[in-house]
């Protein structure tokens, strides 16, 4: 009897031979090598395809922007909810700081898109309504008995009912644009109900969406900018205010006050955009901070600073009538138009202060502030005369619309 060696390997199992790899993955040729190649029509519908797209964004973003500013217009001249318009505006500028990209201060601008697309589709939807309206009431004025007038009231509760129905199912859709023009939301809204969890998956999504706004954070914001700028502003704007008082010292105590001002208005948008970065309400008060991020950028940190007292002197040509109470949205779309701009740009300022750890030459620090010169001063003269030809009088002295509440047509 042979014994097995223990030195030697063992042996291995003898595996069965491999097949062609054809028979686990068949390979298949087309009939012609044509077939290869993609289609004519499918290479030319590729870029259109994409170019559509990318116009209904734009579309979709730039109406979103329109409607986003609308909003930040009527918040701002809703007294108490002001304060969200300069929150959003604080906000922006913050995350522009953050990223040194402009686009990144426009915040929510799809759910200003979605929210203004409802609110647009809502208004057409209600024309008809409104008309058929008036009609009746016409009718009933002309002839308070006649049949025309008790068709037409019975006519105008079915289509506020058919109306009112269809506007409650688009926005249980979900309120997109077309939601509001498709006719069969009914049958899709009872479909989903049927299947259940319909309820709850609407009131989880309404919640979302509206934590999603942030608007206690907005508001917080907002009530924080005005404080800082307020503690900032008080003491200047009162002793300009104390000059026009009938006193041998009253024009000393004016001219001290005006040199205040100006030392304030050239820091105050740093100090309270640096306040939101930080999210920290002392930071409003590092006036060393700001000088020393002023030095690293210069240029920057000028333009910034010309561009809001700039385009901060158009909206004191609205204060020399009172606005009525319903239009006071309009001067405070042209306030939006301008003063959100320089919000952005003092955003940028500040980013480019932080990518760099050295003050820049002294040459660039001096010459960067001769621009600030004639600017502060003209600003100074806008506020000095705006007491002669404001409604509010010396009351607008207080009205800094640049750094406070973004209305200023609100008497302190």
């Amino acid at each position: 009897m042979n014994l097995p060696d223990p030195n030697s390997p063992p042996e291995l199992p003898l595996l069965p031979p491999t097949p062609p790899p054809d028979l686990y993955f068949p390979i298949t040729y087309p009939s012609h090598i044509s077939e290869l190649q993609p289609h004519p029509e499918t290479t030319r519908r590729g870029p259109l395809k994409r170019f559509f797209f990318w116009t209904v964004l734009k579309i979709e973003w730039l109406f979103g922007l329109i409607s986003m500013v609308l909003a930040l217009a009527i918040l701002a001249a809703i007294p108490g909810l002001q304060f969200l318009s300069l929150g959003y505006m604080l906000e922006s500028s913050t995350r522009v700081a953050k990223s040194g990209r402009i686009r990144d201060g426009f915040i929510g601008i799809h759910t200003a898109a979605r929210l203004g697309g409802a609110i647009l589709a809502i208004w057409i939807l209600l024309l008809p309504l409104r008309y058929l309206s008036n009609v009746a009431f016409t009718a009933q004025i002309i002839n308070p008995d006649g049949r025309n007038a008790a068709k037409l009231r019975f006519w105008v509760l079915i289509l506020t009912v058919f109306v009112g129905m269809h506007i409650v199912f688009a926005l249980a859709r979900g309120g997109r644009l077309r939601h509001f023009f498709w006719p069969l939301n009914f049958l899709i809204v009872y479909r989903q109900f049927k299947l259940g969890g319909a309820y709850s998956r609407a009131r989880d999504a309404t919640w979302d969406f509206l934590f999603a706004l942030r608007l206690p954070h907005y508001f917080w914001l907002g009530l924080r900018g005005f404080l800082a700028g307020f503690l900032w502003l008080i003491i200047p704007a009162s002793l300009l205010a104390f000059g026009q008082v009938k006193t041998p010292l009253s024009p000393l105590v004016g001219f001290w006050g005006a040199l205040l001002l100006a030392i304030v208005v050239l820091h105050l948008p740093l100090l309270q955009t640096q306040m939101a970065i930080e999210n920290r309400f002392r930071a409003a008060f590092d006036w060393r901070g700001v000088r020393k991020a002023f030095n690293r950028a210069p240029w920057a940190c000028s333009f910034a600073l010309m561009l809001t007292l700039i385009f901060a002197l158009p909206l004191y040509l609205f204060k020399i009538e009172l606005v009525p109470q319903e239009a006071l949205w309009l001067p405070t779309l042209v306030f939006i138009f301008f003063i959100f701009p320089a919000r952005l740009i003092t955003g940028w300022a500040l980013w480019r202060t932080k990518i760099r750890d050295t003050q820049r030459h002294w040459f660039f620090r001096w010459t960067g502030r001769l621009p600030l010169l004639p600017a502060v001063i003209i600003y100074l003269l806008f506020v000095f005369f705006s007491q002669y030809t404001s409604w509010n009088g010396i009351a607008s002295l207080y009205e800094q619309h640049a750094f406070l509440l973004p209305v200023p047509f609100l008497g302190l």
